[in-house]
């Protein structure tokens, strides 16, 4: 049966051919020169529109200039200069067909022609305003070569899709049922996404990382525990230099799925110094460290000063903060800085006599009528029994803790 009805339609094509074939030559033999004049005018609507696309578009802009974006009026020269011959051709016969007066079976096939080209140029003229609009877009990147092979796939998926869209449609104008195709490829791409899904995820993770820029290659970023340096941006993965020199290979899908800091975008660093110094200070050295902090931050140009003062009284130590932020967005630069300031304040406090604190636990002890003892405020007295080398017992250790407290007295 469907073997019957395929002949059943060859024939019908083979008839239709015949009968365009015996129309134009009918036409050609009966109203040759108004087919002479009919060829005239159109060869001429060719060749204007030629000189038009010359002019508009002398030269094919080439496929992503990555370094120079393409501007509006770029992008329009770009995609009039895809327009191809044949579609000029055709639309040159069917404007002239209106008005000829030709056999009604040849306008039809000017038409049908016109519509077959039409699409197809249609097709080009998509695809190259897509991928203008795309690398337009990309070009904006002081590192958008190396995004050069995702751009890379984007064209082919972009390809892709725009000629499977034309293919269908020239099937449509020629009568066939596209229904069943158009459900098939549906099933299809259903059936390739869910087996590619994580590849395909990736893939739009590096899309998003092209155009939505959270960070570029070469900037200092964080992610969870990980710190270090973007090296390179593939259709999978990102590598990462760490900080310690390991290079840190992570899926696109994951690292955009985290919280993410960018440090290269900082206008400004902001350093927090914790400093810790000795209770025996007096008050007026106390009252004067902030004001050493503003004179050391404020005598570096690159430094400026947030805040500075005592923060608390700690376990065996008067605590300062300073805050104070480096107008730069390296972390080399803000490490030098940082170093400077805290030798300036090592020196400052050796001039002053401010000594830095340290952990410190001091021991009270109890007399035998229980009052407290200060150790700081007790005399150490020799005695010969506490010189002597002989073993000591309980008996004796209570009995020279005596006469030592009592010869601190």
């Amino acid at each position: 049966m469907a073997s019957g009805s395929a002949s059943t339609h060859v024939a019908k094509l083979g008839e239709g051919a015949r009968d365009l074939v015996e129309a134009a030559l009918w036409w050609l033999t009966h109203e040759t020169a108004t087919a002479l004049i009919a060829l005239g005018v159109a060869v001429a609507i060719f060749l204007a529109l030629s000189a038009a696309r010359r002019v508009f578009a002398p030269k094919t802009t080439p496929l992503i200039p990555l370094r120079q974006p393409l501007t509006l009026t770029a992008t329009a020269r770009r995609v009039a200069g895809r327009t191809k011959d044949y579609f000029l051709g055709t639309l040159s016969l069917e404007l002239v067909a209106t008005y000829i007066g030709a056999p009604e079976l040849l306008q039809r096939a000017f038409t049908f022609a016109f519509t077959i080209a039409a699409t197809l140029q249609g097709a080009v003229w998509l695809r190259e305003l897509t991928l203008a609009l795309i690398e337009r877009r990309a070009a904006r990147r002081e590192d958008a070569s190396q995004f050069a092979s995702a751009l890379g796939i984007v064209r082919i998926m972009v390809t892709v899709v725009i000629w499977v869209i034309a293919f269908i449609l020239i099937l449509d104008n020629l009568g066939v049922n596209v229904t069943g195709l158009v459900a098939g490829l549906g099933v299809g791409g259903i059936a390739i996404g869910l087996a590619a899904q994580g590849i395909f995820s990736d893939l739009f993770a590096a899309l998003s990382i092209i155009f939505d820029r959270p960070f570029a290659v070469g900037d200092n970023i964080n992610f969870g525990e990980t710190w270090g340096w973007v090296e390179a941006v593939g259709l999978k993965t990102t590598r990462i230099r760490s900080l310690t020199g390991e290079q840190i290979v992570i899926s696109n899908t994951n690292l955009l799925g985290k919280e993410l800091r960018n440090f290269a975008r900082l206008e400004r660093r902001r350093v927090t110094i914790k400093v810790g110094v000795v209770y025996q200070i007096t008050a007026a050295q106390a009252e004067a460290i902030p004001h050493m902090f503003r004179e050391i931050v404020e005598g570096d140009a690159k430094c400026k000063l947030v805040r500075a003062g005592l923060t608390g009284f700690g376990a065996s130590s008067l605590d300062y903060e300073l805050q104070f932020d480096v107008t730069t967005s390296s972390y080399d630069e803000m490490y030098e800085e940082r170093h400077r300031i805290m030798l300036q304040i090592l020196k400052r406090f050796g001039a002053e006599k401010i000594d830095f604190a340290y952990p410190t636990t001091v021991l009270f002890t109890a007399a035998p009528d229980g009052r407290a003892i200060d150790p700081r405020e007790t005399a150490i007295v020799s005695t010969p029994e506490l010189d002597s080398a002989a073993p000591a017992t309980p008996s004796t250790v209570r009995s020279r803790a005596a006469r030592v407290i009592r010869g601190a007295k």
